[in-house]
């Protein structure tokens, strides 16, 4: 694997949304025509994160983009940098 983006949950709707409409719908549905296509598949990670809380008992709970193609990844970078921002 090249990289890996992490994004929130709300991120990643907003940005599956766009790609729906950029992509046939074949390509966000079938895992290898994702990876394929746009270089990366999604999966969602949840672990427990000891900076969140003050018992550190929360869990921390994301979609991971994982990258196999590092030209694609910055492609995906240029065209799609607007969706994973951190909002403040």
């Amino acid at each position: 694997m090249s990289n890996t983006i992490e994004l929130s949950h709300s991120q990643w709707n907003k940005l599956y949304q766009q790609l729906c409409q950029d992509y046939p719908r074949s390509v966000m549905l079938i895992r290898s025509r994702m990876q394929a296509k746009l270089g990366f598949t999604n999966r969602e990670y949840k672990d427990w994160d000891d900076s969140i809380g003050k018992r550190g008992d929360h869990s921390k709970n994301c979609v991971m983009l994982d990258f196999y193609s590092e030209s694609k990844r910055t492609f995906f970078m240029i065209k799609y940098s607007d969706y994973i921002q951190k909002r403040a």
